[in-house]
């Protein structure tokens, strides 16, 4: 049970309890982050300390408020493994010759007038195929966004081109765990779920499309091509560009054919890298890559703009961003153990009339859960878990349930910036979640099509009438 049993004096949580709970919450977080604009972390202590009083207060045993951290934290510790895996394969990946190849050849390749929808279709692209949101920002979301920001263009433009671009695939693979998870919470099938996601997924995408390239016009001048040459011939000049760098980009994509979990993918990836450095530098010393893959790459080219750039990477430059996601999880930890998440959820599913305000509670209710328990898994299964009756009331197919998790539940998660994915991809492109989120057009429009959806019905999928036949 996740109310305790030995709380004897531990009464049941009510909805207006829990609302004012939340709500306490929101206003703590978002005056923290957005008004005074201190990092999430300090914030969230303050709330993880006041649910703590609150549940003392009401009877809970500290046994109790410790389980409920350590269950939230478990949920996020795979997580938290391949962040730190991340970090050292951006060091190393920087260090081969990977990534500032990536950017040389994309720098001859993409035309700078086009930049930024191409950076989007290139992420959505590559990400359809990967499955990984994570992995696409972190390797070609990096060369891309050092491209743009060399080109003079906003850099929180660029972060929403790639991020956008890196959900859809994410979104729209079979490879993805989300996409999958989805679909598994709503009991429907996979590939059908996928085809049912373009009924929202494809119009955020085309308007997203239109978005980049009306802002994109324009935005790297002229005045930049000199910039753009003196950063090319650094590269040359510092790094081993080639073809070869190539290889962990297809080692990535063999290891998502074969459906090899990340954790491996990312240790072979990491290795492969190693061994570039060594053929490129026969002399280097061993512990010097120990100290790129724990402390990150520090680039010494002379040209401050390329330093800042590919300084990165790291097992410690992650370290703030495992600190925060370790400190929302057991908040999430502890609001669910006290029931404070399912108090304000079951109800209101309950109370809910016509498909339209089903559709549109079931995806507040995702966003609602990454405000305040910042987990994208979590997202989708509770919500999924308290809506699906009420779906099925409505006469709406698991399909319809599917798709709606998705669209509140995933995709809002890099929009908030105590979110493990908002944490993750502000701390990887150095830009903030805040910046960013005005630019990160495919999450803000994918609910805003499946509520249109839900209102008139169009790709709502309906139950199948079951017909008795009689001999």
């Amino acid at each position: 049970m996740l109310i305790m049993e030995n709380s004897k004096r531990w009464r049941p949580v009510h909805l207006p309890e829990s609302l004012t709970v939340l709500l306490i919450m929101l206003a703590i977080m978002g005056l923290g982050v957005i008004k005074f604009g201190l990092s999430p972390q300090t914030p969230v202590i303050l709330v993880i300390a006041l649910v703590i009083l609150w549940a003392r207060i009401r009877g809970a045993h500290w046994d109790d408020i410790h389980s409920g951290i350590v269950d939230g934290i478990k949920t996020g510790i795979i997580p938290i493994f391949i962040f730190l895996l991340i970090g050292a394969l951006i060091s190393v990946w920087i260090a081969a010759g990977i990534i500032p190849s990536m950017m040389v050849f994309g720098f001859n390749l993409i035309s700078v007038k086009w930049f930024v929808p191409s950076v989007f279709l290139v992420c959505a692209i590559i990400g359809t195929s990967i499955g990984s949101a994570f992995t696409i920002i972190s390797t070609i979301g990096i060369a891309l966004f050092g491209i743009g920001t060399t080109m003079g263009i906003d850099p929180a433009l660029v972060a929403g081109a790639i991020i956008s671009g890196a959900i859809f695939g994410d979104k729209t693979s079979p490879l993805s765990d989300s996409t999958n998870l989805a679909s598994a919470i709503a009991e429907s099938d996979l590939f059908s779920h996928i085809r049912n996601l373009m009924w929202s997924t494809i119009p955020a995408f085309i308007v997203s499309l239109i978005l980049y390239t009306v802002l994109g016009t324009g935005a790297a001048t002229g005045n930049n091509l000199g910039k753009i040459q003196t950063t090319l011939t650094v590269l040359n000049q510092n790094f081993t560009i080639s073809w070869w760098a190539a290889l962990p980009l297809i080692v990535m994509f063999a290891c998502a054919l074969l459906k090899i979990p990340a954790i491996p993918t990312l240790l072979m990836n990491i290795g492969l890298a190693i061994v570039m450095i060594f053929i490129e530098q026969p002399h280097i010393a061993l512990s010097k890559i120990a100290g790129m893959i724990e402390t990150g790459f520090v680039a010494k080219t002379g040209n401050a703009s390329v330093d800042a750039l590919l300084s990165r990477g790291g097992i410690s430059a992650m370290m703030g961003t495992v600190s925060l996601i370790l400190l929302t999880l057991s908040l999430g930890g502890l609001l669910m153990k006290f029931n404070l998440i399912q108090t304000a959820m079951v109800p209101l599913a309950k109370r809910l009339k016509g498909t339209g305000a089903t559709v549109t509670a079931a995806i507040l209710a995702g966003i609602g859960v990454n405000i305040f328990v910042g987990e994208q898994y979590l997202s989708v299964i509770l919500p999924g878990k308290a809506f699906k009756s009420t779906f099925n009331q409505r006469g709406l197919a698991n399909l319809a349930l599917s798709r709606v998790l998705e669209d509140g539940g995933t995709v809002i998660n890099y929009l908030i910036p105590w979110g493990v994915a908002g944490a993750f991809a502000a701390n990887t492109l150095g830009v903030s979640t805040l910046a960013y989120l005005p630019f990160c057009f495919f999450s803000l429009l994918s609910p805003i099509f499946s509520i249109i959806s839900g209102f008139t019905g169009v790709g709502l999928k309906r139950q199948t009438p079951v017909t008795n036949q009689s001999n």
